[in-house]
């Protein structure tokens, strides 16, 4: 597996720079065509106070000019910021659309999604909750998670891939692969309760560290019997290892037609301090 097309999602946020700056690193890292999708907010934004003029008479067209006119700053910069950085294959994408629908339909003709950590302080300014989240569930692709918080240079050389031997950890590791050929160090953490069942045999570490090295990667594997909470454990081990990227599965069912991402999924995505490669 490679990645071929990357897909970033931009937004006037002003993190924005900061994940298309990093999709634009691993797109050249892996040779990609890079897609910047730039939902409009016609259907999912918000506009601020006092952006248009009192004592307009059609308040929906001046609106959707504001909000096209904005899109399009957006684009401008990406593209900008894509030049000084150097040669690369990339185009930009402005929809009409609700964001995570088109970041799900367009998704799917990607190979990698890259999104933003859901931003308390810009959510005055936009209707899209969740849009990590929901993605995930829906993409079919792995997606690659930018912290709200931090900056994140270079591509990451020392990689932590959370292990249990689940269908969702062997569909993320598995989309890592590209990734993770190109670290300096790669962990598999395995974590449990002490009294949770040893799964030993489940987890298969020495077979997995195997079928990682006939893919090019050369691995270790931890197993770990830890008393506090499991999100809290990986995280801790993340800063120990001085990890700059997490690999792990998302886990989801639907109930009730709701999206509930399992526990675990959900605190690392609300605490995380490094990007985060998630795959369900």
């Amino acid at each position: 597996m490679n990645y071929k097309t990357i897909l970033v999602h931009l937004d006037h946020s002003l993190r924005s720079p900061v994940r298309a700056a990093m999709a634009a690193r691993w797109a050249r890292a892996h040779e990609s065509h890079l897609v910047g999708l730039l939902p409009s907010g016609l259907y999912d934004g918000i506009i601020p106070a006092g952006a248009i003029a009192t004592g307009m008479t059609d308040y929906i067209a001046e609106s959707s000019d504001y909000l096209r006119r904005r899109a399009e700053a957006v684009a401008r910069e990406f593209r900008t910021d894509i030049a000084r950085s150097g040669p690369l294959s990339y185009e930009v994408r402005m929809v009409d659309d609700v964001a995570a629908d088109a970041v799900v339909r367009y998704g799917r003709a990607s190979d990698l999604v890259v999104l933003g950590q859901s931003d308390a302080p810009n959510r005055g300014d936009t209707t899209t909750r969740g849009l990590a989240e929901d993605v995930l569930i829906e993409v079919g692709r792995p997606v690659l998670v930018v912290p709200s918080a931090g900056v994140f240079e270079g591509r990451p050389r020392t990689i932590v891939a959370a292990w249990d031997g689940s269908r969702e950890s062997a569909v993320a590791l598995r989309s890592a692969l590209p990734a993770l050929r190109q670290a300096a160090r790669v962990t598999l953490i395995s974590l449990r309760h002490p009294h949770d069942e040893d799964n030993t045999q489940r987890l298969l570490l020495p077979d997995m560290i195997q079928f990682l090295l006939r893919h090019g990667v050369q691995a270790h594997a931890e197993s770990e019997v830890t008393e506090i909470d499991i999100a809290d454990a990986l995280l801790s081990r993340l800063s120990d290892l001085g990890a700059d990227l997490l690999v792990m599965g998302g886990y989801g069912h639907s109930r009730l037609r709701e999206r509930v991402l399992g526990g675990v999924t959900r605190q690392i995505l609300a605490q995380m301090t490094v990007p985060v490669l998630i795959a369900h």
